[in-house]
């Protein structure tokens, strides 16, 4: 299986002498590479050839480091695949077989997954019943287990949107993996037999994302949002690309990486590694893939502020849906409070509201007005007109105090499902 990797691949059972046999040497090395397993065996010529002539011309002569070799090698490389890079192994190389430890311990990659939940590191519900993913890797599922880990993690997340209004998956800081959890994720959006997987076109044959086991039950009608940055690469593009192309999702935030072909590490006998692309998706809706151009966002808008937009975007949807009342009263107290996170309504004198009003506690604190109830943890409230607050990270709880003439004596507590509360202010 093709394995579509940003990610620096783990060199299993791979014993490489760490010298330098000189420069023109090992790109002679490492074009042969090149010109062997590239995808495309014209284009790999091309590639290998121009490497070549360049450092004949004395370009790689002056350096001697094999850490800048390596990054000379991948700045060139990567301007004609967004995939192609050289890497330095020797070091690694030599401690792993004399028995010292390197400055950065190599974790097993099976540890390495396990402990980031197989990529899926946070799943929450944000506020207006909007679920949230954040997809830091595109883990390998292994189709032949019936208890692949990785599936496991991928049906756990999955189950968490049940009952969700939409979805944001963030894809923000994923810089790619497998092939068979994309076709996964997609399938589970997506109908059964929908013809919109990319296909690999390899030298030898071709390849379909299209999972070996789809999806159960497949969320047909969920809103989703996909959040990209430049940082989203390969995997993660094509999850992204394949549910923009088949209409299925709505991708907000930057242009991605740009790198659509996948492939696999190759060594050299002196210590280099070359990551060579050795194969090229093709959308059956588009005839194309995202190689060089990247995902086009269809709301542009810097990473830093994709959420809040998707968010933004979600919470609307679900105002304008044929959802209940209560409910969409429920998305727009959330939509509202959204907007004054990070730029909010400042009243004159918190103190005004300092007091008890019944089981509650008003005190201001380091310029923040607290709630206290008993033994609860303090609520922050979030200031979002003249005298209404909501409860900071839940939008659904708004503190409304009343006043006589221009005294506060009491404080109204309602809830988005329909609980109210009044309190009286002690005197």
């Amino acid at each position: 299986m093709l394995r579509i990797c940003l990610i620096s691949c783990i060199a299993a059972a791979c014993v490489v002498t760490p010298c330098f046999a000189g420069p023109r040497d090992d790109v002679d090395e490492i074009a042969d590479l090149i010109a062997t397993y590239y995808f495309d065996p014209v284009r790999g010529d091309e590639i290998a050839t121009d490497l070549r002539n360049e450092a004949a011309l004395g370009s790689f002569d002056a350096l001697t480091d094999h850490y800048d070799f390596a990054a000379a090698l991948t700045a060139r490389l990567k301007s004609r695949d967004a995939h192609l890079s050289v890497r330095w192994d020797g070091a690694r190389s030599a401690a792993g077989a004399s028995g010292s430890s390197p400055l950065s311990l190599q974790m097993d990659e099976m540890d390495a997954e396990r402990r980031t939940n197989y990529g899926f590191v946070r799943i929450e519900r944000l506020p207006g019943n909007i679920a949230y993913i954040d997809l830091r890797y595109v883990a390998e599922i292994d189709f032949s287990q019936s208890t692949s880990p990785a599936q496991r993690a991928a049906d756990a997340a999955l189950a968490s949107i049940t009952g969700a209004d939409a979805l944001v998956l963030d894809l923000r800081q994923n810089g790619g993996g497998a092939p068979s959890m994309v076709g996964y994720l997609v399938s589970a959006f997506t109908p059964r037999d929908a013809d919109i997987y990319n296909t690999f076109h390899t030298r030898h044959g071709r390849d379909s994302e299209r999972p070996a086991v789809a999806f159960a039950k497949p969320m047909l009608e969920i809103p989703l949002y996909i959040l990209t940055s430049a940082r989203t690469a390969s995997a993660a593009e094509a999850i992204a690309f394949t549910l923009q192309t088949c209409h299925r999702a709505t991708v907000v935030g930057e242009r991605s990486a740009g790198a659509a072909n996948p492939g696999e590490r190759f060594f050299t006998k002196h210590g280099f590694s070359v990551f060579v692309s050795t194969g090229a998706p093709i959308n059956p809706l588009n005839h194309r893939n995202w190689e060089g151009s990247g995902v086009v966002p269809d709301i542009a808008i810097s990473a830093a502020k994709a959420l809040s937009r998707a968010h933004e975007l979600a919470l609307r949807r679900v105002i304008r849906s044929k959802a209940s009342a209560a409910i969409k009263q429920d998305a727009q107290w959330a939509l509202e409070a959204l907007y004054v996170v990070g730029r909010p309504f400042v009243p004159a004198a918190l103190r005004q509201y300092e007091g008890s009003f019944g089981t509650y506690s008003m005190q201001v604190e380091s310029g923040r007005l607290l709630a206290r109830s008993g033994r609860r943890l303090p609520i922050e409230l979030v200031p979002l007109r003249h005298d209404l607050f909501f409860g900071a990270g839940d939008p659904s709880r708004r503190f409304q105090f009343l006043r006589s003439g221009e005294a506060v004596v009491a404080l109204e507590i309602h809830s988005s499902a329909g609980l109210f509360q009044h309190f009286n202010k002690a005197n």
